[in-house]
């Protein structure tokens, strides 16, 4: 898929593939070295080309609709929110971070809320379609630009400052939706380790009702040994993970998974290895012929037919 269009791992890993390969004439051992010695700067590029993300508002953006609301929420100006010695965060400024939430509410008052978590490289705006395609599906959406996309506090994200920026969202959903049960946690791409993360430290009834996963992967280091040698051993060499693998297990709520057969992004595989290392209720999904990033518009019947079941079979009517 071309680069513009797809938020796709394996893009991202190439490019720092690429970028490392070039500096100067280091040996493969060589590169190896200095991308683990710690240098922020090297750290820096590497996120910053793993995410790629994607800042300010897209020309053809024709807003929202009537009734949906754009605000922003300040993080909590504590000492883990921006560490010093955390290179991904700068140190606390003088205006507080803050992130961007989207709030898309469904004409049935009764319907379940989704939390939306976007993947790499696009950020809200260039996801609205999919987002309405959620909504389409019988949901209210709250969906969050992470810092680093859109009109969110600028600045190269990490998993670390994704996950905390997904805590905040987890805390304006429960304001947004009251009742537990109706609260759906969704991820696309690297949102689905977002999603999964989340979903592990919550408890399924109590807190939230059901998890969705579209595009989703096993973890960062599976992608990469998908994309080549020199990708697996970049994957390595820095802290970004999202391990969705080693926590799916802890997710206890149903679970839908969605993934097109012509995914070259993140291989269907992928996605089939978390979705066998879940638990049950799960139900896998697979769009003939669908890619990363389409399938609401490739299978849009069997897509929202899917959703609609999922959500009444395991979300209980209010």
């Amino acid at each position: 898929m071309p680069f513009s269009v797809t938020a796709g791992f394996f893009d991202a890993l190439r490019i720092c593939a690429g970028f490392l390969a070039g500096v100067a004439a280091f040996s493969l051992l060589a590169i190896s070295v200095v991308a683990t010695s710690g240098c922020s700067w090297l750290d820096a590029k590497q996120r910053q080309a793993i995410y790629r993300p994607t800042q300010g508002v897209p020309s053809d953006f024709v807003g929202l609709r009537l009734g949906d609301e754009r605000y922003f929420v300040n993080l909590p100006r504590t000492a883990t929110t921006a560490p010093k010695a955390d290179a991904a965060i700068p140190a606390i400024p003088a205006t507080p971070q803050r992130v961007e939430m989207w709030w898309l509410p469904h004409a049935d008052a009764k319907a379940p809320t989704l939390l939306y978590f976007h993947g790499t490289f696009r950020n809200l705006f260039e996801n609205a379609k999919k987002i309405e395609s959620l909504r389409a599906a019988g949901f209210a959406v709250l969906a969050v630009d992470y810092r680093g996309w859109g009109l969110s506090t600028p600045i190269i994200p990490s998993e670390k400052t994704i996950l905390m920026d997904a805590d905040v969202a987890w805390v304006e959903l429960q304001r947004r939706e009251p009742r537990a049960a109706q609260r759906v946690v969704y991820g696309h791409s690297m949102g689905s380790g977002v999603a999964v993360d989340l979903a592990s430290r919550l408890r399924p009834g109590t807190d939230y009702g059901a998890l969705v996963l579209e595009s989703a992967f096993s973890s960062f280091a599976d992608v990469a040994r998908e994309a080549g040698v020199l990708a697996g051993l970049l994957a390595f060499s820095n802290n970004e993970r999202f391990a969705s693998i080693a926590k799916i297990t802890q997710v206890q709520a149903p679970l839908l998974m969605i993934h097109g057969s012509a995914d070259t992004t993140i291989p269907i595989t992928l996605g089939k290895k978390l979705f066998d290392a879940a638990n049950a209720p799960k139900e896998w999904l697979v769009i003939e012929g669908g890619a990363h990033s389409d399938l609401d518009a490739v299978g849009r019947a069997q897509y929202l037919t899917a959703l609609q079941d999922f959500k009444s079979k395991f979300l209980p009517a209010p």
